[in-house]
Protein backbone atom coordinates (compact mmCIF):
# COMPACT_ATOMS: atom_id res chain seq x y z
CA UNK A 1 0.00 0.00 0.00
CA UNK A 2 1.29 3.22 -0.94
CA UNK A 3 0.74 6.59 1.03
CA UNK A 4 2.26 9.77 0.88
CA UNK A 5 4.33 11.42 3.52
CA UNK A 6 1.53 12.09 5.66
CA UNK A 7 1.22 13.28 9.77
CA UNK A 8 -2.37 12.72 11.09
CA UNK A 9 -2.88 13.18 14.93
CA UNK A 10 0.94 13.16 15.09
CA UNK A 11 0.86 9.67 13.53
CA UNK A 12 3.40 9.38 10.17
CA UNK A 13 1.34 7.31 8.23
CA UNK A 14 3.64 6.41 5.56
CA UNK A 15 5.83 4.76 8.54
CA UNK A 16 2.97 3.15 9.76
CA UNK A 17 2.13 1.71 6.28
CA UNK A 18 5.94 0.65 6.25
CA UNK A 19 6.10 -0.85 9.97
CA UNK A 20 2.91 -3.08 8.14
CA UNK A 21 4.60 -3.92 4.54
CA UNK A 22 7.89 -4.53 6.44
CA UNK A 23 5.85 -6.96 9.16
CA UNK A 24 4.62 -8.40 6.19
CA UNK A 25 7.21 -9.20 4.31
CA UNK A 26 9.39 -10.65 7.56
CA UNK A 27 6.95 -12.24 10.36
CA UNK A 28 9.99 -13.14 12.51
CA UNK A 29 10.34 -8.45 12.79
CA UNK A 30 6.72 -9.06 14.60
CA UNK A 31 8.24 -10.91 17.44
CA UNK A 32 9.27 -8.24 20.45
CA UNK A 33 9.80 -8.74 24.93
CA UNK A 34 9.36 -6.02 26.64
CA UNK A 35 10.98 -6.23 30.28
CA UNK A 36 10.48 -3.78 33.03
CA UNK A 37 13.34 -4.29 36.42
CA UNK A 38 11.76 -3.56 40.06
CA UNK A 39 13.54 -2.30 42.85
CA UNK A 40 12.41 -2.44 46.34
CA UNK A 41 12.52 1.05 47.99
CA UNK A 42 10.97 0.41 51.53
CA UNK A 43 7.68 -0.35 52.72
CA UNK A 44 4.99 -1.28 50.11
CA UNK A 45 7.15 1.48 47.72
CA UNK A 46 9.09 -0.02 44.54
CA UNK A 47 10.71 1.38 41.63
CA UNK A 48 10.50 -0.15 38.24
CA UNK A 49 12.91 0.52 35.00
CA UNK A 50 12.09 0.34 31.63
CA UNK A 51 14.92 0.66 29.06
CA UNK A 52 15.80 -2.44 27.07
CA UNK A 53 13.31 -4.86 24.88
CA UNK A 54 13.75 -6.96 22.10
CA UNK A 55 12.42 -6.53 18.40
CA UNK A 56 12.83 -6.18 14.38
CA UNK A 57 15.10 -9.41 15.41
CA UNK A 58 18.22 -7.27 18.02
CA UNK A 59 18.36 -6.51 21.22
CA UNK A 60 16.77 -2.46 21.63
CA UNK A 61 16.57 0.72 23.28
CA UNK A 62 13.76 3.39 24.24
CA UNK A 63 15.51 7.05 23.78
CA UNK A 64 15.38 7.20 27.15
CA UNK A 65 15.10 4.97 30.47
CA UNK A 66 11.69 4.99 31.83
CA UNK A 67 11.41 4.79 35.70
CA UNK A 68 8.00 4.50 37.79
CA UNK A 69 7.09 4.40 41.76
CA UNK A 70 4.31 2.72 43.04
CA UNK A 71 3.20 2.58 45.98
CA UNK A 72 0.17 2.19 48.39
CA UNK A 73 -1.79 4.66 49.33
CA UNK A 74 -1.83 5.71 53.16
CA UNK A 75 -5.29 3.95 53.12
CA UNK A 76 -3.46 0.82 52.45
CA UNK A 77 -0.56 1.38 54.37
CA UNK A 78 1.78 2.66 52.19
CA UNK A 79 3.16 5.77 52.05
CA UNK A 80 1.60 7.01 48.55
CA UNK A 81 4.91 7.76 47.01
CA UNK A 82 3.07 6.25 43.49
CA UNK A 83 0.13 4.96 42.08
CA UNK A 84 -0.57 1.56 43.41
CA UNK A 85 0.05 -1.20 40.67
CA UNK A 86 -3.34 -2.05 39.95
CA UNK A 87 -4.10 1.48 39.12
CA UNK A 88 -0.72 1.38 36.70
CA UNK A 89 -3.05 -1.56 35.33
CA UNK A 90 -5.73 0.93 34.50
CA UNK A 91 -3.17 3.32 32.90
CA UNK A 92 -1.93 0.90 30.78
CA UNK A 93 -5.12 -0.36 29.35
CA UNK A 94 -6.39 3.44 28.35
CA UNK A 95 -3.05 4.22 27.24
CA UNK A 96 -2.85 1.37 24.44
CA UNK A 97 -6.77 2.10 23.56
CA UNK A 98 -6.22 5.37 23.00
CA UNK A 99 -2.33 4.60 21.10
CA UNK A 100 -4.57 2.37 18.81
CA UNK A 101 -7.25 5.03 18.35
CA UNK A 102 -4.71 7.79 17.17
CA UNK A 103 -3.02 5.33 14.73
CA UNK A 104 -6.50 3.52 13.56
CA UNK A 105 -7.85 6.70 13.07
CA UNK A 106 -4.66 8.22 11.12
CA UNK A 107 -4.73 5.25 9.15
CA UNK A 108 -8.49 5.59 7.67
CA UNK A 109 -8.02 9.86 6.98
CA UNK A 110 -9.44 10.77 10.39
CA UNK A 111 -8.28 13.94 11.84
CA UNK A 112 -9.14 13.78 16.17
CA UNK A 113 -9.95 16.37 18.18
CA UNK A 114 -10.23 14.86 21.76
CA UNK A 115 -10.09 11.29 23.06
CA UNK A 116 -10.35 10.89 26.60
CA UNK A 117 -11.04 8.11 28.59
CA UNK A 118 -12.06 7.21 32.31
CA UNK A 119 -11.35 3.64 32.89
CA UNK A 120 -12.34 2.11 36.58
CA UNK A 121 -12.01 -0.93 38.54
CA UNK A 122 -13.90 -2.45 41.54
CA UNK A 123 -11.71 -4.52 44.09
CA UNK A 124 -12.74 -6.43 47.20
CA UNK A 125 -9.66 -5.92 50.09
CA UNK A 126 -11.82 -9.11 51.46
CA UNK A 127 -9.30 -10.88 48.73
CA UNK A 128 -5.96 -9.41 48.78
CA UNK A 129 -5.96 -9.72 52.63
CA UNK A 130 -6.94 -13.10 52.80
CA UNK A 131 -10.07 -12.35 54.79
CA UNK A 132 -12.59 -14.57 52.94
CA UNK A 133 -10.91 -16.64 50.41
CA UNK A 134 -14.05 -16.79 47.58
CA UNK A 135 -13.31 -13.24 46.97
CA UNK A 136 -10.56 -12.60 44.44
CA UNK A 137 -7.64 -10.54 44.82
CA UNK A 138 -7.96 -9.16 41.33
CA UNK A 139 -10.52 -6.68 40.15
CA UNK A 140 -13.86 -8.10 39.93
CA UNK A 141 -14.70 -5.42 37.00
CA UNK A 142 -13.10 -2.92 34.85
CA UNK A 143 -14.82 0.06 32.98
CA UNK A 144 -13.75 2.37 30.27
CA UNK A 145 -15.31 5.29 28.93
CA UNK A 146 -13.93 6.85 26.03
CA UNK A 147 -15.15 10.39 24.60
CA UNK A 148 -13.90 10.86 21.09
CA UNK A 149 -14.35 13.69 18.78
CA UNK A 150 -12.98 14.30 15.32
CA UNK A 151 -13.67 14.68 10.65
CA UNK A 152 -15.82 11.58 11.26
CA UNK A 153 -19.29 11.13 12.07
CA UNK A 154 -20.27 8.97 15.51
CA UNK A 155 -20.66 6.19 14.02
CA UNK A 156 -17.02 5.87 12.28
CA UNK A 157 -15.49 7.34 15.25
CA UNK A 158 -17.29 4.44 17.20
CA UNK A 159 -15.85 1.75 15.13
CA UNK A 160 -12.55 3.44 15.40
CA UNK A 161 -12.64 2.77 19.22
CA UNK A 162 -14.08 -0.74 18.54
CA UNK A 163 -11.21 -1.56 16.33
CA UNK A 164 -8.88 -0.02 19.03
CA UNK A 165 -9.91 -2.37 21.65
CA UNK A 166 -9.71 -5.66 19.20
CA UNK A 167 -6.52 -4.98 18.30
CA UNK A 168 -5.03 -3.53 21.84
CA UNK A 169 -2.49 -5.98 23.28
CA UNK A 170 -3.26 -4.57 26.84
CA UNK A 171 -7.06 -5.57 26.63
CA UNK A 172 -6.35 -9.23 25.13
CA UNK A 173 -3.97 -9.77 27.97
CA UNK A 174 -6.64 -8.73 30.88
CA UNK A 175 -9.77 -10.09 28.96
CA UNK A 176 -8.15 -13.61 27.64
CA UNK A 177 -5.57 -13.92 30.30
CA UNK A 178 -1.84 -15.14 30.08
CA UNK A 179 0.34 -17.52 31.45
CA UNK A 180 2.70 -15.73 33.93
CA UNK A 181 5.43 -17.83 35.99
CA UNK A 182 7.14 -16.56 39.06
CA UNK A 183 10.66 -17.85 40.15
CA UNK A 184 12.97 -16.83 42.95
CA UNK A 185 16.60 -16.52 41.72
CA UNK A 186 19.86 -16.54 44.38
Amino acid sequence: MSTTATVRNGVDTEALFGALDAVKAMPEAAKFRFQATNEWVSGTHSRSTVHDFFGLGADQEHLNAWTFDSDHPTQLVGSDQGPAPVEYLLVALAGCITAGIGNIAAARGVELTRVRSTVEGDIDLNGVLGLDPTVRNGYKGIRASFQIEGGAGVEDLEKIVQRSVARSAVFDVLTNGVPVTVEVVA
